[in-house]
């Protein structure tokens, strides 16, 4: 099956990058970084979640590299980052970290924006010194920092230790999810998005998840599966907003509200009614505008705006 597997046409095609280049993390694992925009623009960072790529941010990409240098990159074992021999959430903050490093001049900070694994990866960086000299603000996504398996509605039963297990083997199975068939198409809507999503957005989705190769998904699964980075949440000290669809059957809408209660400088909480857990695909515009407002309020009439407010 194709690593590169997405549509090819309409709001939800990747567009061309500007320039490529590989940044290489602290294990040497290699990581595929597209830039788009105009070199000298305001950086934005896109990190992607779990079992997708560069082309989930199509959209905010699509708008954001008018006015941003828009940077997106394939997680390790995603999209056009090879397999490599290390899954963790250390891995997830030297790769973004390796990111930063590659893309950003000196002095230079940029609007981080994670959606779920994404997300993840922010709050694993947060006490890095390279993430918070680099950071200016964070985007988190439809994502948690603690008891996925535990809190997940994949599965319509009552909460417990059966509803765990059998989550945890559905999410962690190693079974290929072949060809974008009309089943498997409802399959991932039901699993990952609101029931009101359009044909396009849940085609789109489906053809990028289904390009993750098996044995990186199944990897990825265990890392998430016992997750625990509630302590990243209380070191990740700049502005950040959280952003979740209230149909979020993956990262239901308590994960959200814990995260912007626990934040030491939430600056916003987003519920997006009736979207589930794809939100960039699923909302663009309230995504897109969310990370814009961020690069608003951290250039220099935000920050004049916030110490107005604070004097």
């Amino acid at each position: 099956m194709s690593r590169l597997m997405h549509v090819t046409s309409g709001p939800y095609a990747p567009p061309t990058a500007r320039r490529e280049l590989t940044a290489v993390s602290a294990d040497g694992a290699r990581l595929h970084v597209e830039v788009h925009g105009e070199e000298d623009a305001p950086a934005v960072v896109l990190a992607h979640g779990w079992t997708c790529s560069t082309a989930f941010w199509a959209a905010q990409i699509r708008e954001l590299a008018g006015e941003h240098r828009v940077i997106a990159y394939d997680q390790r074992g995603h999209g056009r980052s090879p397999a490599a021999a290390e899954y963790s959430t250390t891995a997830l903050a030297d790769d973004l970290v390796a990111v930063l490093k590659a893309t950003l001049g000196e002095g230079e900070q940029a609007v981080v924006a994670g959606h779920s694994m994404g997300g993840m990866t922010i709050m694993a960086a947060a006490a890095r010194p390279e993430f918070t000299e680099r950071a200016a603000a964070a985007l988190l996504c439809s994502t948690g920092s603690s008891r996925l398996v535990e809190e997940a509605l994949v599965l319509p039963v009552r909460a417990g230790r059966a509803r765990t297990r059998i989550t945890r083997a559905v999410l962690g199975s190693r079974a290929p999810l072949g060809p974008v068939t009309p089943v498997a198409r409802q399959v991932l809507k039901y699993a990952t998005m609101g029931p009101g999503s359009a044909p396009d957005r849940v085609e789109a989705c489906a053809r990028i998840v289904h390009a993750c190769p098996t044995r990186v998904r199944h990897a990825w699964s265990q890392v998430l599966a016992g997750l625990d980075l509630d302590h990243g949440v209380g070191r990740l000290t700049v502005p950040t907003a959280v952003i979740a669809g209230t149909a979020d059957r993956l990262t239901p809408i308590v994960h959200a509200r814990g995260l912007a209660a626990a934040l030491p400088h939430c600056v916003g909480l987003t519920e997006l009614t009736g979207m589930g857990h794809m939100t960039p695909i699923e909302a663009p515009e309230a995504v897109t505008r969310a990370i814009r407002e961020l690069a608003r309020l951290t250039g220099p009439t935000g920050q004049n705006e916030m110490k107005e407010k604070a004097s």
